[in-house]
């Protein structure tokens, strides 16, 4: 079978096989945002199924910057013995555990952050929930060079606590995602106007990744193939930052596509034609494939091994890319390889409510709740309604946002000073 295949990445590193668990937000952090038990745990039932590759949710590089109210957040070594102690579950089994991480930038919820920042002062607008969104600000020259210098560091302190590489969150509308769009990035000084200079934070960001974790250790990115956006970045564009990163010797680029504002990456906003094709942005990775030798992943829309192990065979990309099917079939990757399992069946969770049926915030919940149940040595329940999730994710979700508030954040800070 090809997806059994080992695969050499550039650094030097294998790949034991061709399948990874792509990112999703667990969104299972306390408010010291440090790993839980819950969420190693989760990650263990992962490392037991039998993938090439884990990778984890957006692990923020800044508490002051928090794009939900469980994230992780690696900006010192406050919870280095958690973090450890996640590394560890991969130990001994050939897996490999990569940590992605991520500054929300201007996609961050307002009430959780004194200040939004992002490379313009452009806000994001999603429909029926911009409210919970703030206007940002522009960030300075200054902030920048920080930053690039921050994820280096967290990608530092990831690697000496035993993760095996790191991914960078270039997708999605994120920060990274923002200085490449045009839509976004407005700046008229080095960071913005041509691609040229708004490719410039992403390869920097790498080049400050890698000094600081080495040439042996796997640094991978997860990069948009577009905007979906008029105006936005497009996959002309995306190509030839692609092509930068490959030149740059980055060791695996996965492809996905869109962000809050037009949420390409979730499944229930396609299309049922694409839907049913599979493999949303095959198109683009095709002539990607062209241009770059570099490993690629692609994300989004796998549900048949047949599709799985043709693109494989054929030379399209070197790795399949799942995050959704990995929350209702943990073992997926032995299952696949023992032939028990040909077809995977994800339910797409619809309130009857369209803007929220297509933002896809209903089918992230719903998601999320399955990680939780997963950490909580739960089974899948594919029946799960909608709605049900919803109460329980809106009271979770309230109680993090309150907690995470800059006068509740005052108020432990007086009180472990005393």
């Amino acid at each position: 079978m090809n997806l059994e295949k080992e695969l050499t990445l550039a650094c030097g590193a294998k790949l034991q096989n061709r399948i990874a668990k792509s990112a999703m937000s667990e969104n299972m952090s306390p408010r010291h945002h440090g790993p839980t038990k819950a969420l190693i745990h989760a990650y263990q039932r992962w490392a037991d199924g039998g993938s090439g590759l884990l990778l984890t949710g957006n692990i923020m590089i800044d508490r002051k910057a928090i794009g939900e109210p469980g994230n992780v957040v690696v900006e010192d070594k406050t919870d280095f013995e958690s973090l450890q102690q996640w590394a560890k579950v991969v130990e001994g089994t050939g897996l490999h555990l990569w940590a992605q991480i991520n500054h929300p930038g201007r996609q961050a919820i307002g009430a959780i952050n004194k200040e939004v920042v992002a490379p313009s002062a452009v806000m994001t607008k999603v429909e029926g929930m911009s409210a919970f969104f703030k206007q940002p600000r522009a960030l300075t020259e200054a902030e920048i060079f920080n930053l690039i210098e921050r994820f280096g560091n967290t990608a530092a302190i990831l690697k000496e606590a035993g993760f095996t590489g790191v991914q960078i969150h270039g997708a999605h509308g994120y920060l990274v995602s923002q200085f490449l769009s045009p839509l976004v990035n407005q700046r008229k000084d080095q960071w913005g106007g041509s691609l040229e200079n708004r490719a410039r934070f992403v390869l920097e960001v790498y080049r400050n990744i890698r000094k600081k974790v080495g040439d042996d250790f796997p640094v991978g990115i997860k990069i948009n193939s577009a905007d979906f956006q008029r105006g936005g970045f497009t996959d002309e564009e995306s190509m030839k930052v692609v092509q930068l990163l490959g030149a740059e010797g980055i060791d695996l680029i996965e492809v996905s596509g869109g962000t809050y504002e037009k949420p390409a990456m979730i499944g229930s906003s396609q299309k049922k034609s694409t839907q049913e094709r599979e493999a949303y942005f095959l198109d683009y990775i095709k002539k990607v494939r062209k241009l770059v030798k570099t490993p690629l992943m692609l994300t989004g829309g796998f549900r048949t091994v047949a599709t799985m192990e043709r693109a494989i065979a054929e030379g399209e990309l070197d790795v399949v890319g799942m995050a959704r099917p990995f929350t209702l079939y943990p073992d997926l990757p032995n299952r696949i390889f023992d032939g028990t399992l040909t077809h995977l069946d994800i339910p797409v969770p619809k309130t009857g409510i369209k803007s929220l049926d297509t933002s896809g915030f209903v089918d992230v919940m719903w998601h999320e709740i399955h990680i939780k149940r997963l950490g909580e040595g739960k089974k899948p329940n594919p029946k799960l309604s909608a709605y049900s999730i919803i109460g329980h994710n809106l009271a979770a979700t309230i109680k993090k946002l309150l907690f995470g508030l800059p006068i509740f954040q005052r108020t432990r800070n007086e009180k472990k000073r005393v």
